[in-house]
């Protein structure tokens, strides 16, 4: 969430994040909640000060009482009768218009950096770079189903058949690769200072709301039933839930990272991408997650950073990709700014997105109450980003594809072989 103090000085801040609302494609009136805001201080005001002059009559018809004055304590006592049923009313009220404004806070987005291209979907995104050289291919090409059942490395039908549609199995060399790929990028992140995390897969509502995955991305997240848990679909969540509602020490950033299966529901999204893995329910990501101190210009550092940890793994699986700068219209209600790294699947004709970067500055702190001291010892919200270093089996689509040969064998990248026991090409 924003700063209600920062929204509430200036027109100018409030259109601004009506502004950005809009272009997010979120349902918002800032001039409700800032309405709200207002009602909800001025009855919190009136509550106070009914509840002192309860508390002062109280004390009064106490310290008449041992005075023996039981007549005056007697209209003391029908004032605070009044108070309370006055009280009573006001305190509804209160509970009321709280609920009613918390609900419509949840839905503020942040705000995005002046360098945000503005858009309404990725259509809209602006590339930034190219790396790599596409493939040029003298023979039929093979995409990663045919591949992956050439091999017997992907099953997708037994998939469905045992848990519904975008479902599928990893066998054999499927799974070394799948396993592969997140050491390989779990290694370089460990390399670069990160901590490694074993996460759980199952949180709260309140670690959802806390990260800004809810209210708007429900709809994504699988429900455990009848408990208040649900199937995280980004080791984001817990990595920050982490440290929610704890004062930490950011005077070097926390850096931290977690391979962890994902789930998504994948509402909305029927009838597209159904072949291959490019969009499935389960799945596997390698996370990384940094808390800074409040410093636009170190947490722009460390986007560029963890962005190029992301670009050096697919630099090492000898992929070509580009770095898109996300538009408005494609960023979640969170992000501040980010870029999302797609990479060539030949079989699409075009890139796929394989990674994303993002900064939050204190958006998601503020809703999980994560904290430093500064130089001055006073108490702030720490900044927050985040990145995906590598998720498979999406990976293994241009991984796959990018490297067939012509006779159906697949040419590892020398930096996988250690990984695979030294294997140097998949063979039929």
């Amino acid at each position: 969430m924003l700063d209600m103090k920062w929204l509430r000085e200036r027109k100018e801040n409030q259109a601004e994040v009506q502004q950005v609302a809009d272009q997010k494609g979120i349902k918002l009136s800032i001039d409700d909640l800032m309405e709200l805001d207002e009602r909800r201080r001025s009855i919190l005001q009136e509550v106070e000060a009914l509840r002192q002059d309860r508390n002062r009559f109280t004390q009064e018809i106490s310290n008449l009482m041992r005075q023996g004055n039981r007549e005056q304590a007697e209209n003391f006592k029908q004032l605070v009768k009044e108070i309370n049923e006055r009280l009573g009313g006001q305190e509804n009220t209160l509970r009321e218009t709280d609920a009613a404004y918390t609900e419509l806070l949840a839905l503020v987005p942040n705000i995005v950096s002046p360098d945000t291209p503005v858009g309404t979907s990725d259509q809209d995104n602006v590339e930034m770079k190219k790396v790599g050289q596409l493939p040029a291919f003298e023979f039929p090409l093979r995409d990663h189903v045919e591949l992956g059942e050439m091999h017997k490395m992907i099953d997708i039908p037994r998939g469905v058949k045992t848990a519904g549609s975008r479902n599928y199995y990893l066998t054999g060399t499927g799974v070394m690769l799948h396993r592969a790929v997140q050491q390989l990028a779990l290694d370089l992140l460990v390399k670069k200072g990160f901590t490694l995390f074993d996460v759980p897969l199952m949180v709260r509502t309140e670690a959802l709301m806390n990260t800004a995955y809810f209210p708007l991305g429900r709809d994504q997240t699988f429900h455990i039933s009848d408990e208040d848990k649900w199937l995280v679909g980004t080791s984001e969540v817990p990595l920050v839930s982490y440290y929610s509602g704890e004062t930490v020490d950011v005077t070097e950033p926390l850096e931290l990272a977690a391979a962890s299966l994902c789930f998504r529901s994948e509402i909305g999204s029927a009838g597209k991408d159904v072949r291959g893995l490019y969009r499935v329910h389960q799945f596997a990501k390698v996370e990384q997650v940094i808390l800074c101190e409040a410093s636009l210009e170190l947490s722009e550092h460390l986007l560029q950073e963890i962005t190029a940890n992301a670009e050096e793994l697919l630099q090492l699986l000898e992929l070509p990709y580009r770095v898109m700068a996300v538009c408005t219209g494609d960023m979640s209600q969170k992000t501040y700014k980010q870029y999302d790294i797609e990479t060539w699947m030949p079989s699409r004709g075009t890139y796929g997105e394989t990674h994303s970067s993002s900064n939050l500055l204190d958006f998601q702190a503020r809703r999980s109450n994560i904290r430093y001291r500064d130089e001055t010892g006073a108490l702030r919200y720490c900044y927050t980003l985040n990145n995906t270093a590598v998720a498979s089996p999406r990976i293994l689509i241009p991984l796959l594809e990018n490297h067939q040969q012509e006779d159906g064998s697949i040419a590892i990248p020398a930096a996988l072989r250690p990984y695979l026991n030294g294997m140097e090409r998949l063979t039929i």
